[in-house]
């Protein structure tokens, strides 16, 4: 049986920010947004990921201080690229970092508004081989 996981709860302060960064500035795409008078929630999927982050107030997402979410991380083909697209729109993104010479030993991080921080890790191979085929993507929309 395959097991796989699909949404993240990251814990936030400022629902409307917080779409806003991950939307705007990471290039997140905002799934959906729904307000009623149960919930506040929005989920977002980063471009080629069968995983998305869900944002808002539900119980589940209240546990959680905002910003004490550590070391959430994305994979990229090429990081360096990735930093400079981030930088770009005005995300406050580390140095690239080269712990290993070969593929995923390269990273480097960044933080939401409210401290979740988030590592990025360089799998050239996802260039070549990505984990949603792109046919897939560009037929459903993930």
């Amino acid at each position: 049986m395959d097991w796989t996981l699909e949404v993240v709860i990251v814990p936030v302060s400022d629902l409307g920010r917080s779409i806003e960064f991950y939307r705007d500035k990471v290039g997140f795409d905002l799934d959906h947004h729904t307000v009623n008078e149960h919930m506040t929630v929005a989920q977002l999927t980063p471009r080629g990921s069968g995983c998305s982050i869900v944002i808002g107030n539900l119980p589940s997402q209240t546990e959680m201080a905002p910003g004490s979410l550590k070391g959430l991380q994305l994979v990229v083909a090429d990081a360096a690229t990735a930093r400079q697209e981030l930088i770009d729109r005005g995300v406050d993104a580390s140095e690239v970092t080269v712990f290993d010479e070969r593929d995923g030993g390269t990273f480097f991080g960044f933080a939401d508004p409210d401290g979740n921080t988030w590592a990025v890790q360089q799998l050239k191979v996802r260039g070549d081989k990505p984990l949603i085929p792109k046919e897939y993507r560009d037929r459903f929309g993930a």
